[in-house]
């Protein structure tokens, strides 16, 4: 049996399209046109590339973009200030700040700083904790996160009842989309580095998502055989053989598990995209909630 291939480049393509759609209609409708801003601190290649991509998506769905650029010596109270005056800025209906941020720089400080209402990446303790507990709903919820539950959604992928195993619990992914799963009735395992017999609880899981960032750690015969398999992990392994001395994978093996689970998706090309999707999104309902259009929050 080889796996059916989630395509979240597909998908997130969809949604694109169907985002555009709906800006023009908020143009058309109300004159209300999304706004996003992007802060970058400091010179960082990786990050400048992150944000260009973003910016890129915003323009092709029509959300405006700011992106303010500080220095990479710039102060804590400088990063904050730039914060607090986009929290002010009516156009601005999202803020998101490009992790990580300077050594010198307290993160959770200024992740803290932006409005729980434009909080688009979906990181804000009051959004988490509300994320954590039964019957609250967050304003918005983290973007990859958010992006694997929509592959499942548009694959068709039951999760109520499902057991799911999460490997890995960091802020970002693994516990939210850990909450997230629970929400939707999944009875949901967390794996970690002090973990005992990992391979056996994976097997048990009937929807297995991997974000460790350990390059193909899992492999065929930690999978139960038809499990959907989501990869979140974006390693670099040396290849001589590339243009560029090297070639992305995942944490799991795609060659092996292909061949065992039911679905997977490919790393690059499978939830890399949704991230993206899903603040475009988390972008759309901010402008919508600040304008209190109905349809300005997430269901959960």
């Amino acid at each position: 049996m080889t796996a059916q291939l989630i395509d979240g480049k597909g998908i997130a393509k969809t949604i694109q399209a169907e985002l555009t759609q709906e800006v023009a209609e908020l143009r058309e409708k109300y004159g209300l046109v999304p706004g996003l801003a992007t802060v970058l601190v400091g010179e960082n290649p990786a990050s400048q590339t992150y944000v260009r991509m973003k910016r890129k998506r915003c323009a092709e769905v029509g959300i405006h973009t700011i992106g303010p650029v500080l220095p990479k010596d710039a102060t804590q109270e400088e990063v904050e200030a730039l914060v607090r005056e986009l929290n002010a800025n009516p156009a601005i209906h999202g803020i998101l700040v490009q992790l990580p941020l300077p050594s010198h720089l307290h993160e959770e400080a200024v992740l803290n700083a932006i409005s729980l209402e434009k909080d688009v990446d979906g990181f804000h303790p009051v959004n988490i904790g509300r994320l954590a507990m039964k019957h609250r709903t967050p304003l918005f919820a983290p973007c990859t996160p958010s992006g694997i539950i929509e592959l499942l959604d548009r694959t068709g992928v039951s999760i109520e009842g499902q057991e799911a195993v999460v490997l890995g619990r960091s802020n970002i992914v693994g516990l939210p989309v850990s909450m997230l799963l629970l929400k939707r009735n999944a009875t949901v395992t967390i794996c970690h580095s002090r973990t005992r017999d990992l391979p056996a609880i994976t097997r048990r899981a009937d929807i297995l998502v991997a974000a460790v960032g350990r390059a193909e750690m899992v492999k065929a015969d930690w999978v139960k055989p038809g499990a959907v398999v989501i990869d979140v992990g974006i390693n670099r392994v040396d290849d001589p053989t590339r243009k560029r001395g090297y070639r992305l994978v995942g944490d799991v093996d795609f060659a092996e598990v292909q061949e065992v689970a039911g679905w997977i998706t490919p790393v690059p090309g499978g939830v890399g995209p949704m991230t993206i999707a899903m603040l475009l999104r988390n972008t759309i309902i901010g402008a919508k909630r600040a304008a209190g259009i109905e349809g300005g929050r997430i269901e959960s």
